[in-house]
């Protein structure tokens, strides 16, 4: 429980762009009481499974609290000056170009600031780029196309407003809840509509009016078949059509294309289309399906396009709607963070905007050309071009596509540092200086949501050994390259202060990003500042975009581009012929470098997986539950395989969130193929080519620990319980001596033992007590161990002489696989009820269980456990 003598502290979310504001409270021992805050404009108090485990993820388990040089820990001061000496003798040497950071959508606003005026003012280079450009730097690129700026024109209320909301490439359900249950919550009482097009059947789809399923990479084709229908039926709006360019054009390129290569029935695409047009009040959201592509740009502007012929852009319920993976992506677009921008969203290749940040940083240089975007980055790293790299909160060893090659790059590289909560990442363990940051909770500063909304994170705890926030760090180093007067800042609301007075230069220069009302605010009004909508100037304060057709090209005119198909960059061939899609899960994120440490959110995909359609998986020889090998010209993984039909037959589709720290043979992203949109840089991580054979290992086991332990086979996974580890493990060949493999997996050579062995099976049992209590347990054999998982994965730290059994005892409760993350409730907790109480729909089982009450992510599989529940009892 939270110490009620702690002051409630106003504080955004670390987690996906939808920016919940949350209430944090100390509890006095180093954690946090956490909980929605309602009277966020966000989300009203409401948290997603991610959101509501916050607490859980706190501790100092793991945490990097001082500086460390090859390994060895050391002072601030000895750290600051290598790093520093080092950038410095580098540009010296080999210029600016030959030194790049890699930043993160983790970084604050302020922190963003420090590093993009560091490296483009200062070092004069312009090779620093964010982990955001993997996930919406196709949306910049589409947005400056049509409109001249990369503005969002829209906000969440409309959404709310719609009255058809289209989800394109987007699983809205499980990686922005809190957005969605707002759309599901005004369908109740609009009846709008909800289409969603993504060639995955996901959660979103469930309740949707439509799905789309249609061909990976296709979506150029489906909108510029909506836009040939738009002008077929008169539909075009030619008064707002004054106020837009290349109508003609990109009509004349729609025409051009075939949307039959969507491979949608002629029906499907008519209704869609028949429902869009004669729908006014339209918001198109898109995500990662549209953004990472070598077409991304093209996808984005092939949407834009039907929402400018149109005029549904601007006014209330209309228009289209990026939505951003990360907490700051919006932030780091706006600082200048990618590699081809300015702060302030002004352009690098302005000369004008060049010298007007020039002047105002009053800098030593200013970058004239853009520097590397991320793949480009990684493969300059690796072929010497780049000779010192510093990484700032981010895992590029395991995230970046061709994620083999970036580790030996980044392996390679004569000087790497690493900015980071916690030394155990893939990339933590391949730098030369690691430098403690704080986390979230620990520091201040400002992000940016996907509607524009800018929201404070606060301090909640202090912060702890020598860690120190990422923008004093930054500065520090800066200060120590010669820099003294270009980086004396003393806090975050000092950096705000300029960064606010430098956008009402870039108002001034007619760009749409201004909140130069807030560059005089005090240290406390900074510490008190409520959420606001950019802009905030004199002359505007938040709203939306263009309903007046006023935008920001040469002329004040919007731009129409014509866009063709294109079919992804890898070609599926006889040796690799499966499309190979990546993704989230529910209740993860990223490289878990957070959402891992919280046990109910292991609980419900604990092990990584790969989605593949019955039918194939029954021509491969695969059954459920076995393990798959996937080879590509990239590498290999091995996964757990999940039999759907929520997959097209020829695709698979798999989630990017294990790690060497996790499940080394399953880094998805060293599978996927570096090719990128030739416009925005984006990786296409959605559509590269893999092979699936079958993966049978000599033995397959799964281990329980009270302690923390790391296997030694070809293929483990693990996940953190209530009880301690959880771990499945296959092994190519068996050992000779189970009990003396499982003493040495576990570190207990002297601990007492419980031994089942049937030799002639090649099966073993091995439990370990200390004091009457279970300490860990292996259970292996030569076929996947049948086992109630879930039970076992408890059992550490209790009483347990019948854990060998593997099941629970018949007065023992069995709860079985987590499914509402939010509220701990599993599999046969749910069904007892469903039983018992006679429930008969998805409301009764949150009204009797609490189950999918609160960000509403779990309701599609209790759905499917009700209708599956219902069918059994009526077969009876």
């Amino acid at each position: 429980m939270a110490d009620q003598s702690f002051p409630e502290i106003r504080s955004t979310c670390p987690y996906c762009g939808v920016g919940c504001g949350l209430r944090l409270r100390a509890d006095g021992a180093g954690g946090l009481e956490v909980r929605g805050d309602p009277d966020h404009p966000a989300n009203y108090g409401k948290l997603c499974s991610k959101g509501s485990a916050l607490g859980e993820t706190l501790g100092m388990e793991g945490r990097l609290l001082s500086p460390r040089i090859h390994g060895q820990d050391a002072s601030w001061d000895e750290a600051l000056d290598l790093v520093a000496d080092r950038f410095r003798e580098t540009v010296a040497q080999h210029g600016p170009d030959s030194v790049a950071f890699y930043v993160s959508g983790q970084l604050l606003s302020e922190d963003y600031y420090v590093a993009n005026k560091l490296m483009k003012g200062y070092i004069g280079g312009a090779n620093i780029d964010t982990n955001s450009r993997l996930c919406m730097a196709s949306s910049v690129a589409g947005h400056k196309r049509a409109f001249g700026s990369d503005t969002v024109p829209g906000t969440y209320e409309d959404l709310e407003e719609a009255d058809l909301v289209v989800l394109v490439g987007s699983n809205l359900a499980w990686c922005h809840p809190v957005l969605y249950q707002r759309i599901l919550a005004a369908r109740k009482k609009t009846g709008a509509k909800l289409v969603v097009i993504d060639p995955r059947r996901t959660a979103s789809c469930d309740g949707a009016d439509m799905h789309l399923a249609l061909k990976a990479g296709s979506d150029v084709a489906l909108f510029n078949g909506l836009l040939g229908a738009i002008e077929a039926a008169g539909a075009v709006d030619n008064e707002f059509a004054a106020h837009v360019t290349g109508l003609a054009d990109a009509i004349a390129a729609a025409a051009q294309d075939d949307d039959a290569v969507t491979g949608l029935p002629r029906a499907e695409l008519e209704a869609f289309y028949k429902l869009w047009i004669g729908t006014q009040k339209v918001v198109t959201v898109y995500s990662q399906g549209v953004n990472q592509s070598t077409s991304g740009t093209d996808k984005v502007n092939a949407i834009l396009n039907c929402h400018l012929a149109t005029g549904r852009i601007g006014t209330p319920g209309t228009g289209p709607f990026s939505v951003t993976g990360q907490p700051n992506a919006m932030g780091g677009r706006e600082v200048g963070g990618l590699a081809n921008m300015l702060a302030c969203h002004l352009d690098l290749e302005n000369a004008d905007h060049r010298a007007a940040v020039h002047d105002f940083w009053d800098s030593p240089a200013i970058a004239d050309a853009p520097g590397k975007k991320a793949v480009e980055m990684f493969e300059a790293v690796g072929d010497g071009r780049i000779k010192a790299l510093w990484i700032i909160h981010t895992n590029p060893a395991v995230t970046m596509p061709d994620a083999d090659a970036v580790r030996d790059a980044i392996a390679g590289c004569d000087f790497v540092v690493v900015s980071d909560i916690t030394a155990q990442t893939d990339t933590a363990r391949l730098a030369h200086v690691l430098l403690p940051a704080t986390a979230w909770g620990e520091k201040d500063g400002t992000v940016t949501n996907s509607d524009r909304t800018i929201s404070r994170q606060r301090a909640a705890l202090p912060a702890p050994g020598d860690t120190r926030p990422d923008w004093q760090i930054l500065a520090q180093v800066g200060r120590r390259m010669g820099y003294a007067r270009g980086f004396d800042y003393a806090s975050p609301a000092e950096i705000f202060r300029e960064y606010a007075a430098l956008s009402g230069i870039a108002g001034k220069l007619g760009r749409d990003f201004d909140i130069s009302a807030k560059a005089d605010l005090s240290d406390s009004d900074y510490a008190a500042m409520a959420p606001f909508r950019w802009p905030a100037s004199a002359n505007r304060t938040g709203g939306r975009f263009f309903a007046d057709g006023q935008f920001y090209h040469a002329g004040g005119k919007a731009r129409m581009i014509p866009v063709r198909h294109r079919a992804p960059a890898s070609v599926p061939t006889q040796d690799r012929p499966f499309r190979f899609n990546t993704g989230r899960i529910r209740d993860q994120w990223h490289t878990m470098t957070r959402t891992a440490r919280a046990p109910r959110l292991a609980a419900h995909l604990a092990e990584p997986f790969l989605e593949i359609h019955p039918d194939d998986a029954a021509r491969l020889g695969i059954a459920p539950a076995d393990l798959v090998q996937l080879d590509s010209p990239q590498g290999r993984a091995i996964l757990r395989a999940r039999l759907t039909d929520a997959v097209h037959r020829g695709d698979v589709f798999a989630p990017m969130h294990w790690t060497g720290e996790t499940a080394p043979a399953a880094r998805v992203d060293a599978l996927v193929a570096p090719n990128t949109d030739p416009v925005s840089g984006q990786p296409e991580s959605k559509a590269s080519v893999v092979s699936v054979a079958k993966f049978t290992p000599a033995w397959y086991g799964f281990a329980v620990s009270s302690s923390d332990f790391t296997p030694d086979c070809a293929y483990w996974a693990r996940a953190r319980t209530r009880a301690g580890q959880r771990a499945e493990l296959a092994g190519l060949s068996a050992p000779e001596d189970w009990e003396g493999y499982a003493r040495e997996l576990f570190g207990l050579p002297g601990a007492e033992a419980q031994v089942m062995l049937d030799a002639r099976k090649g099966r073993a049992r091995i439990a370990f007590h200390h004091d009457g209590q279970l300490v860990a347990a292996l259970f292996a054999g030569p076929e996947p161990v049948a086992l109630k998982r879930d039970f076992l994965a408890n059992l550490p730290g209790t009483e347990a002489p019948h854990a060998l059994t593997g099941q629970p005892p018949a007065d023992a409760p069995d709860p079985g696989p987590m499914v509402c993350a939010c509220f701990n409730v599993g599999l046969n907790t749910i069904l007892q009820a469903i039983e018992e109480q006679h429930l008969l729909s998805v409301d009764a089982i949150g009204a009797a269980l609490d189950a999918g009450s609160n960000c509403g992510s779990c309701r599609p599989e209790l759905g499917a456990i009700l209708a599956s529940a219902i069918a059994r009892e009526a077969a009876e």
